[in-house]
């Protein structure tokens, strides 16, 4: 291997030009992959084919109608949605909306389909026809009917009458949902638009499931237009300013944004498509990837200012370089790599997408960037001592007071680490995008007002065909909806036990007290095959019965919960039904929200075995690199305690992990190797060339490497800043956690690894 780093120098700088335009066409070549790439707009990327909460969730839906919505609610100026113009206004909306591309149905107050007795007669029919037209006593009718029907309060009117919603739902083809969803959205803020123009005094939100999809896809292209080039801004300015030169400056920034065209282009080519998560790859390969050139060009100034031609010190960077810069890219690629053990595959796109940036910027770093250097113009001020004073003075003070600061640093990784389960595993996934996004506030004001995005579905079934006629089953039914009403967390329950109630009472001559259910199994087929006749197209009941009548679906739908909320009412909603409701067979909850609780916390669990494999691996990869067993284990020590303390101070400002979050360790592993590893090929070369004592070759390692370190760690924490200020949550909390434990890492770097060092090697 030392051969290899004496003669590879001599071997890039004799065949620099070869290496240039093969560097060129395989780069082209890699990244006419990008045309392949695309976005998608799907909340279920997050969850793999054999995702059991999506098994089922795809079982419901194939034995109901889909839910897939966009809820568009009205606030009026005056407080009140029973007036001649916000019917009237409802009512064009509703018949509007049915324009909307791919929609099967559409549910508001204006056509909700009221059932009243007429003589023998069941009359079943719209709730408002010309509203504009209603006389004070039909408003008031209008009112009353609306505000006492379980099917509509807190679902499609407030219970102050004061906003009301139109829903859509529809059934996308799944052909082509890049286009199809956006085409849905387009349409749908048109109407609104148009609304708020003609009607200036009503405010109009949008919000459902299919608005949600349109944030993921948003929320991506606007993290690639916005963070990629910041990123790049920022980068420029810090290697400028802390490297020097422009020279250097412009090679690095080639290097990686030909590592990010090679990745990207890769990506392209196997399938992977843009997600929110996968989105920041670019930004993310370049923060991690940058440091591979940062230490070749800080070696090299280095060598030129005390004097060396810059051939040799070309030569020499990549000699005392290679090796830990291959060490550190193969650590962080692998840390990068085991993220395919997450749970949900927009990570294990990301995960992916960073690693073979981080591969393609190793292979570039050590060819392309020195071949481009030898050819560049470089002015270098030559320095009578090449000793770096400020890192000089650094090495020396933790050299003189290595055990106050080893006990120091103890002490403080252990007071971060008690702080570790101060942290909960939670998620709000209305709340993966911030206050900037017109998703997010349009659905805060749909739950605090009207009805909530969060629900649970539950397919009750009855154990035999027409068996949900059996009335020892509907008082089943009827139970479990009062005990969901009598929740705190439950702003609606929608359940066919309303409507047999309701049309027992319409049966009986509109007797209130009739208002039950019926006792004989014979009248609940009949009620039910009656209503079913007399519904018009498209508002019929296969979103709450299945073909054969043998289970009903009843819908939950709740405030905005967390993940741990959700399924501990869930939990109590399965016990109450194996407690109480004999003749419901089963009755299992599923929904997105359902999804997504449980996917954050089977990812922490798949995350560790990803932690453990990099934990392995990197540590076997150390002890065979350094040659040394006791070297390659306490290496461990600085590679492990930052993301043990950026946790623990997580927890104490924040003490919430999301799906994120649960990432990050296994992520920052690998990258916070990368100082590791540098300081300690530097402190082994000292000890093994030089023969310097284990404290002299610390203060050779601060003063070679030190500056090397710092500036690498200043660019990674920068980068993943701006991250933090992405308006997706999952990105924005996972920047700023992962910039913490890079800080940390140098921390620990600087701070405890050399006494470490120093006490393990004393004798």
């Amino acid at each position: 291997m030392e051969k290899f780093e004496t003669t590879f120098g001599h071997w890039v700088l004799r065949n620099r030009w070869w290496i240039i335009f093969v560097s060129l066409i395989m780069v082209g070549l890699a990244g006419s992959g990008v045309q392949y790439l695309a976005f998608t707009n799907n909340y279920r990327i997050f969850f793999s084919e054999d995702n059991p909460e999506l098994l089922a969730f795809e079982a419901l839906e194939n034995t109901y109608a889909k839910n897939d919505n966009v809820l568009i609610v009205l606030e009026p100026a005056d407080g009140n949605v029973f007036t001649r113009h916000m019917l009237a206004v409802v009512e064009n909306l509703t018949e509007r909306a049915w324009q909307t591309p791919y929609s099967n149905r559409v549910d508001s107050i204006t056509n909700f389909q009221h059932t009243q007795a007429e003589g023998d007669d069941l009359i079943v029919g719209d709730l408002v026809e010309n509203g504009a037209m209603l006389s004070e006593g039909e408003l008031q009718r209008v009112r009353d009917i609306a505000l006492a029907e379980p099917l509509l309060v807190n679902r499609l009117v407030s219970a102050k009458g004061h906003v009301t919603a139109v829903n859509v739902i529809v059934q996308l083809p799944g052909k082509n949902e890049t286009v199809e969803v956006p085409e849905v959205v387009s349409f749908v803020r048109e109407l609104a638009d148009e609304i708020r123009t003609a009607h200036p005094n009503i405010n109009v939100y949008l919000t459902g499931l299919v608005m949600l999809d349109n944030s993921f896809a948003e929320s991506a292209k606007n993290d690639l237009a916005t963070l990629i080039p910041l990123s790049f801004g920022l980068m420029l300015l810090l290697l400028a300013f802390l490297v020097g030169g422009w020279t250097g400056t412009f090679a690095s920034i080639l290097v990686i944004a030909f590592s990010i065209m090679t990745a990207m282009g890769l990506g392209g080519y196997l399938g992977f498509p843009i997600s929110p998560p996968s989105a920041i790859s670019p930004t993310v390969i370049l923060t991690v990837s940058i440091a591979n050139c940062v230490h070749i060009l800080v070696t090299f100034l280095h060598g030129m200012r005390q004097g060396m031609q810059k051939p040799d010190a070309l030569i020499e960077s990549l000699r005392v370089n290679v090796r830990p810069v291959f060490l550190a890219s193969a650590t962080t690629a692998l840390g990068f790599l085991t993220m395919n053990f997450s749970e949900a595959p927009p990570f294990r796109h990301l995960g992916n997408f960073v690693a073979m940036g981080i591969i393609t910027s190793f292979l570039l770093s050590v060819t392309l960037f020195p071949a481009l250097m030898s050819l560049l113009p470089v002015r270098v001020k030559k320095v009578e001592n090449g000793e770096d004073t400020a890192m000089a003075k650094l090495g020396e003070f933790v050299v003189r007071r290595r055990r106050s600061v080893l006990w120091g640093m103890t002490v403080m990784v252990l007071v971060f680490i008690t702080a570790l389960p101060r942290n909960e595993l939670n998620d709000v996934f209305v709340h993966y995008f911030d206050e900037t996004v017109a998703f997010r506030t349009d659905s805060d004001f749909t739950t605090e007002n009207l009805t909530g995005l969060y629900t649970i579905f539950y397919s009750l079934h009855s154990g035999e065909a027409s068996g949900i006629n059996k009335p020892e089953f509907l008082h089943d039914v009827e139970a479990f909806a009062n005990w969901y009403r009598r929740q705190p967390e439950t702003l609606h329950v929608q359940t066919i036990t309303d409507i047999l109630k309701r049309l027992n009472k319409n049966l009986h001559g509109d007797d209130e007290t009739m208002y039950r259910l019926p006792e004989q199994r014979d009248l609940s087929a009949q009620y039910l095959l009656l209503y079913e006749m007399s519904l018009p197209y498209g508002l019929d009941l296969n979103n709450q019965i299945n073909v054969d009548k043998s289970s009903t679906r009843l819908t939950a739908t709740l405030q905005t919960l967390s993940s741990n909320d959700l399924l501990a009412l869930d939990q109590r909603a399965q016990q109450w039904l194996s407690e109480n409701a004999p003749h419901i067979i089963s009755g299992e909850g599923t929904s997105s929200a359902i999804m997504f609780s449980h996917i954050g916390r089977r990812n922490i669990i798949s995350m560790l075995w990803g932690t453990t494999v990099a934990l392995i691996t990197i540590s076997l990869i150390l002890v065979l690199a350094f040659r040394s067993l006791k070297i390659g284990l306490i290496s461990l020590i600085p590679n492990l305690a930052p993301a043990a303390m950026g946790f623990g101070l997580w927890g104490i400002f924040v003490g919430q992990i999301s799906l994120a979050l649960s990432v990050v360790a296994t992520m920052t592993f690998g990258i916070v190797v990368d100082d590791t590893v540098h300081f300690l090929s530097t402190y082994l070369r000292a000890r093994r060339e030089r023969h310097l004592n284990s404290q002299d070759a610390v203060r050779y390692a601060f003063t070679t490497v030190g500056r090397a370190l710092i500036i690498t760690s200043v660019i990674l924490g920068a980068g993943f800043l701006v991250l933090s200020t992405s308006s997706f949550e999952i990105n924005s909390a996972m920047g700023l956690l992962t910039a913490i434990v890079i800080t940390l890492a140098l921390a620990a770097d600087f701070l405890l690894l050399p006494p470490l060092l120093m006490k393990l090697e004393e004798k």
